[in-house]
């Protein structure tokens, strides 16, 4: 092989590594792009793909796409209408496009190389070169040439498996204060976020500063407090919604789409820093975005849409677009809708809006949320607890559908008391240790695949499934506040079992911090906060004793309200007095309230409680 072909090919390989970000990346969630106008015969991920790439001794090319990307527009119009690229493509290469957002199982593989991401496979399923980003035309041919030439693949350092797990569902010591030290490390304290060139909110770094600030962290308030009051910078002041990023190091270069996963981290981080600091801006932030979506992505069946584009005519930067105000805007037109409807983005939403509505005591939102989940359960559940992604899935069950439902369902349990959410989140997680566990591919493996193991295959018979951080830290948290809720044991293993993954050191220590390692951690090590209502659901008192209780400032907790007349407590670990009017009870680790009678005494201790 020429010297000029490997360098080439070696610096293709730098350029995917986290050393070599390129600028023009999407980076965040999970979209689809339509076909631009070219010869090139865009085909969808299946195994029929390989098998013509086998009949014809051809390459597989995934574009792996965003609807709402910009860059991936940009690439269309720029790489894929290259007369070179489509020659070259045409000739030796199967070519495969893929709707990231309509796809978990493959966008959770391939997520770090993202949006859009480039991945070249042989005809037998094994990747050959995996790149992040916008690729120009040049770079795009002297690749496909490389690998014309020399197709053996190139060794990516998270392909290394795994070989031994933690013993432990529990952090060591020594690994916590490395992630603790890790997470005030990676905090840029000039501007806020991560100390990177594009800036944007973390949910989870966000929320574990919070609950550290709640034990007296100053540096833990102060990442929180500079990210949050940084990001409304790049919240939309004429229609609401928070756009995905910043460039250029600060908050003043938006790029525009406004994707679900974004607007429901937004809305959760932002009710809850109101209720810890009583800030109207994060109320406002709050609710502008929660505006958006009521606004933009709310389906006239109840259920919510995917995402926003970032350009109003692909491929053209927005910038003087969305400057304008309102009647301008709409002139010109609206940024196309994605009107996918997938449980996952919904369960994102309802949880959040669900939380919204605890924190703020706004019945909308409420109403909004139970509307959705409604909605969900008759058009996406599957039969044992499950949920399907959309209408008709090319593959799956994803644990992330199952997973953000579950969680939504447990959410409004604890916003409305209405016990048939509890039983629809219960069902969720049984169905989610029934089909995803990893011991269901790999003996003695803990945690659980984004991808059932039993479902249908993604295409591509050696394309296997990978086990991510991000799914088995949403399992931890939420079976975990299950088992609180529930009182069966069966949820808790479910959690350890996620733990023992994320206690590995490799897998801890994969990404630069992991704030949602830590949270997970933290809540797996002591029983949340319990608020409980003793009294008929139908008195008024009651009734303003568990709206004062929603009230409490944090995510992880336990709210209850038990009328006698609905029989045993879910979980009755608790044995409250008979008392001749309805009261409340808080209790902490080893001990319980005093009843309180009052919404303003009850008000005034979980005040006390929460510093």
């Amino acid at each position: 092989m020429p010297q000029q072909e490997v360098i080439v090919k070696r610096l293709l390989a730098l350029a995917s590594s986290a050393l070599f970000v390129v600028a023009a990346v999407c980076f965040a969630v999970p979209g689809y792009a339509a076909a631009p106008a070219t010869t090139l015969n865009w085909q969808p991920w299946s195994d029929a793909a390989f098998a013509q790439a086998r009949r014809e001794h051809k390459f597989v090319l995934l574009d792996l796409e965003a609807v709402w990307c910009h860059w991936c527009h940009v690439m269309d119009e720029k790489t894929y209408a290259n007369p070179a690229v489509i020659k070259l493509l045409n000739s030796r290469y199967v070519m495969v496009r893929v709707d990231q957002d309509a796809r978990p199982d493959i966008s959770k593989r391939y997520e770090d190389y993202g949006w859009p991401a480039t991945v070249v496979f042989d005809a037998d399923g094994q990747e050959i070169v995996k790149r992040r980003g916008f690729l120009p035309p040049m770079m795009m041919t002297s690749m496909l040439k490389a690998i014309i030439k020399d197709p053996s693949p190139i060794h990516y350092a998270e392909d290394e498996p795994i070989r031994e797990f933690a013993a432990d569902s529990a952090l060591s010591a020594e690994l916590r204060a490395d992630l603790q030290k890790r997470f005030v490390a990676a905090h840029d304290f000039k501007t806020g976020a991560f100390p990177r060139d594009k800036k944007f909110i973390d949910r989870d770094s966000v929320e574990y500063a919070l609950s550290r600030a709640r034990h007296g962290d100053a540096t833990a308030e102060k990442i929180a407090r500079q990210t949050l009051d940084a990001e409304i910078n790049i919240i939309d002041p004429v229609w609401g919604g928070a756009y995905q990023y910043s460039t250029d190091g600060d908050w003043a270069h938006p790029h525009f789409e406004k994707i679900m996963q974004i607007q429901a981290d937004a809305v959760r981080v932002y009710a809850l820093a109101y209720a810890q600091y009583n800030d109207p801006a994060y109320l406002k932030a709050a609710t502008d975005i929660a505006h958006f979506v009521e606004a933009f992505l709310l389906s006239p069946e109840g259920a919510f849409y995917v995402s926003q584009d970032a350009d109003l005519v692909k491929g053209e930067h927005s910038a003087e677009y969305f400057a304008l105000g309102d009647a301008e805007r709409r002139k010109l037109g609206i940024p196309a809708i994605d009107r996918h409807i997938y449980a996952r983005e919904n369960g994102w939403m309802i949880a959040s809006l669900a939380q919204l509505y605890s924190l703020t005591g706004e019945a909308r939102y409420l109403e909004e949320a139970q509307r959705a989940a409604r909605w969900i359960l008759a058009n996406r559940a599957l039969p044992g607890g499950g949920f399907r992604h959309d209408a008709v899935d090319a593959a799956g069950p994803y644990l992330e559908d199952t997973l953000a439902m579950g969680r939504a369902c447990l959410e409004l349990y604890a916003a409305t008391a209405d016990r048939s959410w509890l039983t629809y989140a219960a069902a969720a997680a049984r169905f989610i240790d029934r089909n995803f566990r990893a011991d269901l591919r790999e003996r003695r493996q803990p945690g659980y695949y984004p991808v059932a193991a039993m479902g249908k295959a993604a295409g591509g018979a050696a394309l296997k499934p990978r086990q991510d951080a991000d799914g088995n830290i949403a399992v931890v948290r939420f079976a975990n506040l299950l088992a609180y809720y529930s009182g069966d044991e069966a949820y808790r293993k479910i959690a350890d079992n996620a733990m023992r993954y994320l206690a590995t050191p490799k897998v801890a220590r994969m990404r630069l911090t992991d704030p949602g390692i830590l949270l997970a951690d933290e809540e797996l090590a002591a029983p949340p906060t319990h608020l409980a209502i003793v009294g008929r659901k139908d008195d008024g008192n009651a009734e303003a004793l568990f709206a004062a209780a929603l009230r409490y400032p944090a995510a992880y907790r336990r709210i209850e309200w038990w009328d006698r007349r609905e029989g045993a407590m879910p979980n009755p670990d608790v044995q409250y007095p008979e008392l001749d009017r309805p009261a409340a009870f808080v209790c902490t680790d080893h001990s319980c309230s005093l009843p309180v009678f009052a919404a303003a005494d009850m008000q005034k201790l979980l005040v006390d409680l929460a510093h």
